[in-house]
């Protein structure tokens, strides 16, 4: 099956990769010339011409794109859209918010192109283990992506799923991402009390490595933790400033608009935020608080 991958990151590399390794015929794009040089290397010719890319499949086209959600999606999506014909399908593989991407569903069907939203996870790890694939569209457009998204999933009955409609498959991911907050946040957490414990000088490697395997809190994730722990001077020169993709949040709002209660995925995504302040008022103000009404000594800077 034949597949333009619009993005050449190192996720839309992978992907791309995996696909020409299963047998499918996968063309790139990217800006940068460099990018398209290294996916080369890997099987996958590429140009830096979206039009060249458009022209260079034979239609009916399948057209993927991994890139940054929000305005370089918007971008990508104006800047390809002139170049298909009728029956073309557009596939967003990246992090959209559903919102979003109902809206893009709306005006790319209104040109009778297909669309598909399609979740991914799997990150690194996705050319080697396959992807997990929440997958939002019509019936139709997904039956014909089956070939690829069977390819991409970790085996073709397993690791993916039609979720719903336009949109599904973006929501489905943005929760999935938003129980990853809560997740990693309850790991670190735990690691930090047994590393406070420090009478018993508890190797954490090891530690992780006894949860592994036949415990009630192994996970892939787990796996990775213990990775992370037999490599303390690494760790050492970590900063402690924890990003945000944008799904937690998301997450957190729609929870809210729900009326759901999600008070575990809310903390882990406010902790994310305390560690990108990098000069917190709300601790300076408790310290003066407590110097104004009790003459608490305060520390200074």
């Amino acid at each position: 099956m034949e597949l333009g991958m619009v993005g050449l990151g190192r996720m839309g590399a992978n992907m791309a990769e995996r696909l020409v390794r299963g047998g499918h015929r996968v063309t790139g794009y990217s800006r940068s010339r460099a990018t398209v040089d290294a996916a080369s290397a890997h099987g996958v010719p590429g140009t830096t011409d979206l039009a060249e890319l458009v022209h260079a499949l034979a239609p009916p086209r399948i057209l993927w794109l991994m890139v940054p959600a929000g305005g370089p999606t918007e971008a990508m999506l104006e800047a390809l859209l002139p170049e298909l014909t009728p029956g073309d399908l557009v596939v967003d593989g990246g992090n959209s918010y559903y919102r979003d991407t109902v809206r893009r569903a709306r005006s790319v069907t209104a040109r009778g192109l297909g669309f598909v939203d399609v979740g991914t996870s799997g990150g690194i790890w996705g050319l080697r283990e396959g992807y997990s694939l929440m997958v939002g569209g019509s019936p139709e457009d997904v039956a014909r992506l089956r070939p690829i998204l069977e390819t991409l999933a970790p085996a073709p009955d397993a690791g993916w799923g039609h979720v719903g409609g336009p949109g599904a498959g973006h929501f489905v991911k943005m929760v999935h991402n938003g129980i990853e907050y809560g997740l990693m946040q309850a790991y670190a957490e735990g690691f930090s009390i047994l590393a406070a414990k420090k009478e018993y000088g508890l190797d954490l490697a090891r530690v992780a490595e006894i949860w592994q395997r036949g415990s009630v809190v192994r996970s892939w994730l787990l796996d990775l933790t213990a990775d992370v722990l037999r490599r303390p001077d690494e760790l050492r020169g970590i900063a402690p400033v924890v990003a945000d993709s944008g799904e937690g949040r998301w997450t957190v709002t729609e929870a809210i608009e729900l009326n759901v209660p999600a008070p575990v995925i809310t903390l882990a995504l406010e902790q994310r935020l305390r560690s990108q302040e990098t000069d917190p008022l709300a601790e300076k103000l408790l310290a003066a608080m407590r110097r104004q009404f009790g003459g608490h000594a305060v520390q200074h800077e």
